[in-house]
């Protein structure tokens, strides 16, 4: 049985920072110097041993949660382009949208696993 874990800082700074999700202290996921290498997830935390490697399909749910991120930040883009810049063309909007869901594309696919780790604790 595991300790019961002491989050330090709050959940969202938790969540932003890649910490722990049951001691908030150690990272999830290795560094990267390779820009378009996808990120590693560490098989368990340094300071409390928490299990981040689960087995086969666990992050199959984090998904949904990766694909409302990208769609947050689809609209949000959106919202930009036509408030800040209504008179860019049509054919720039969507391309802008994508551009900026590939540009949060690895961010993206840490943070949709970490909050799923949130939600769903092991």
């Amino acid at each position: 049985m595991k300790e019961s874990g002491k989050n330090k800082g709050p959940l969202i700074s938790n969540i932003l920072h890649e910490k722990c999700p049951h001691c908030g202290q150690s990272q999830v996921f290795e560094k990267s110097t390779k820009l378009f290498a996808m990120p590693v997830m560490k098989e368990s935390c340094e300071v409390c041993h928490y299990t981040f490697d689960r087995e086969p399909g666990y992050f199959l749910g984090a998904m949904y949660i990766s694909y409302g991120v990208a769609v947050l930040f689809g609209i949000l883009t959106f919202l930009i382009c036509r408030l800040f810049f209504p008179q860019m063309p049509t054919v720039f909007v969507p391309l802008s949208m994508g551009f900026v869901i590939l540009l949060i594309a690895k961010k993206n696919y840490k943070l949709s696993r970490i909050i799923y780790m949130h939600i769903f604790p092991w």
